[in-house]
């Protein structure tokens, strides 16, 4: 099948993006790339190297070694897939959002990512139209973290609603966004408290309001809809504690959420569950 993988230009997440990537054409598909221009999309590059999540991110020579952002960054795997997918000719020829038509594609991935680049991603109306009428042709679709904010901001044509308003849907949860906010607001970027909230709170809003739950569960029909980690559920602490990511093999610490020709997740720590899902689903549409 052919997949469509719009990108921002830059601060795309690496493991997101890539690993998705990697399992999917090993599973026989062919997946493109769109990003705004038709340029070549470049990931985070602090989700990279690592470089500039120390407290000595800020000093130009010191933080070229880094030690606390050698934990944050991606892991081996997906640097590993991010420099594989680099060097595939359709990622190095991407379209522009202009040029995509729904018919010309049988999938459709969103990564997502939380550096301020992804915002051009998320705010731009000719992909949320594209992203809508893909939804709208109840093609299947995939979307993680800041894609799941892609998705629910994409007004479809048919109802005049998100074309999440009657799914179920997962997404970058509050508990793990505002932890993420939080470790490098106070232990690692201290100068650059924002870098992990891709939009601040306006004056008077409470906090945790532009955050990703907060904003896809507003486009849903019912808050219910939006389905976190239960209680009760397997590896419940694996799941939710934010230290875990699942495996090729090792699904436990993953949570993915698959509603018809929906399938979404909430971060990195998912992908591998989550792009094995969506081949699964694809599988079942040839």
């Amino acid at each position: 099948m052919k997949i469509i993988v719009p990108l921002p230009r830059r601060d795309f997440d690496p493991t997101e993006a890539a690993v998705s990537w990697r399992i999917l054409k090993d599973a026989g598909h062919e997946l493109f790339f769109a990003t705004a221009d038709g340029s070549v999309a470049a990931a985070d590059p602090m989700m990279i190297s690592g470089e500039g999540l120390d407290v000595w991110g800020f000093i130009p020579v010191l933080r070229k070694l880094p030690l606390f952002g050698l934990m944050l960054r991606a892991q081996k795997p997906a640097r590993d897939a991010y420099q594989q997918m680099c060097a595939d000719v359709n990622y190095t020829r991407p379209l522009s959002y202009s040029a995509l038509r729904v018919e010309n594609f049988d999938a459709m991935l969103l990564p997502g990512g939380h550096a301020k680049g992804i915002r051009e991603y998320l705010e731009n109306a000719e992909l949320q139209a594209f992203v809508a009428d893909f939804f709208d042709a109840d093609k299947p679709v995939a979307a993680v973290c800041h894609g799941v904010v892609l998705a629910a901001r994409s007004i479809s044509r048919k109802t005049g609603k998100s074309v999440l308003h009657g799914r179920k849907t997962t997404a970058l949860t509050w508990k793990l966004e505002k932890s993420g906010w939080m470790l490098t607001k106070y232990f690692a970027r201290f100068w650059d408290p924002g870098y992990y909230r891709t939009y601040d709170e306006a004056p008077g809003e409470v906090v945790g309001y532009r955050g990703v739950q907060q904003e896809v569960t507003r486009a849903l029909a019912s808050p219910a809809d939006f389905l976190d980690v239960p209680a009760d559920a397997p590896n419940q602490f694996l799941k939710t504690g934010g230290m875990a990511r699942d495996t090729l093999n090792d699904s436990r610490a993953a949570w993915v959420v698959r509603d018809g020709r929906y399938v979404s997740a909430r971060w990195p720590g998912d992908v591998h569950t989550f792009a094995r899902t969506f081949a699964a689903l694809l599988n079942e549409s040839r």
